[in-house]
């Protein structure tokens, strides 16, 4: 089976055709590839098919669960689809999702020569600040859907130990019977949130596009940030701008390699 691999900002996944598909158990399929060391190795996998105006994608976490969406993993494609069509600064694509169609615009090329997309990933929902306990611990939780389950912890300090300790608490917590995202944010100033992200299906990541969303929407009804911020994750920097017609997520992917799959 034929496969690419792409990243943003260190989120990496595999992508493959719906045609190309060479097993009947997609989430088996979706473990064996992503494993760190006996596989390819990936945060998901992405399988698709190409339309006129974009492509149609389903994701698969590295633990096989399939995700509704996710913004560095629709950016990735939206790069490979960039790279196999030739398309040029200021077109646009349309990625439909389990979360509803996502639009893409190429904004441009950086020094390295990757390409730039600003995607709209549409409005929060069910945002709200609520305590809850985790593990004896009573929590401050800003959550939100963003395509997905999101849950924020606004915090003075990032600890990677806190992250990993709640984050897979969360995983299994009866708040969230689907399990959620969560990212720890640090408001660094009005234009800035460093965040960490443990993801669900996947465990701690180096960047999450809809993590990067919900942070910054979080920051900015609850933690003093304005509503255009850029979001420091361990992979790199991305923009978050929240406006009036949803939330608009702008930052680069690059496809790395591609092979055939084997096992």
């Amino acid at each position: 089976m034929h496969f690419w691999k792409a990243h943003a900002y260190g989120n990496d996944f595999l992508y493959a055709t719906f045609a190309d598909v060479v097993s009947d158990d997609l989430p088996e399929l979706a473990r064996q590839m992503c494993g760190r060391t006996t596989g390819v190795g990936a945060d998901g996998l992405i399988l698709f098919e190409e339309r006129r105006s974009g492509a149609r994608m389903r994701l698969y976490n590295a633990d096989g669960s399939i995700a509704e969406v996710s913004g560095n993993g629709v950016r990735g494609l939206a790069a490979l689809l960039a790279r196999q069509q030739g398309i040029a600064p200021g077109n646009t694509l349309l990625i439909d999702t389990d979360a509803g169609p996502k639009r893409l615009e190429l904004l441009s090329r950086d020094e390295r020569h990757r390409p730039v997309f600003r995607a709209a990933m549409g409005a929060p929902e069910h945002l709200t600040r609520q305590e809850i306990e985790v593990d004896g611990d009573a929590l401050s939780l800003v959550t939100l859907w963003m395509g997905n389950p999101q849950a924020v912890w606004l915090v003075d300090v990032l600890d990677t130990r806190e992250m990993l300790r709640i984050g897979a608490a969360l995983q299994r917590h009866p708040a969230f019977p689907d399990a959620v995202n969560l990212e720890l944010a640090h408001v660094v100033s009005p234009t800035e949130v460093e965040i960490l992200i443990y993801e669900r299906g996947v465990g701690p990541t180096h960047s999450s596009g809809t993590g990067s969303c919900a942070a910054a929407v979080a920051a900015a009804a609850y933690g003093g940030a304005e509503r255009r911020v850029e979001v420091v994750a361990p992979g790199g920097r991305q923009r978050v701008d929240w406006r009036d017609d949803g939330v608009f997520l702008t930052g680069w992917a690059e496809v790395i390699c591609e092979g055939t799959w084997l096992a």
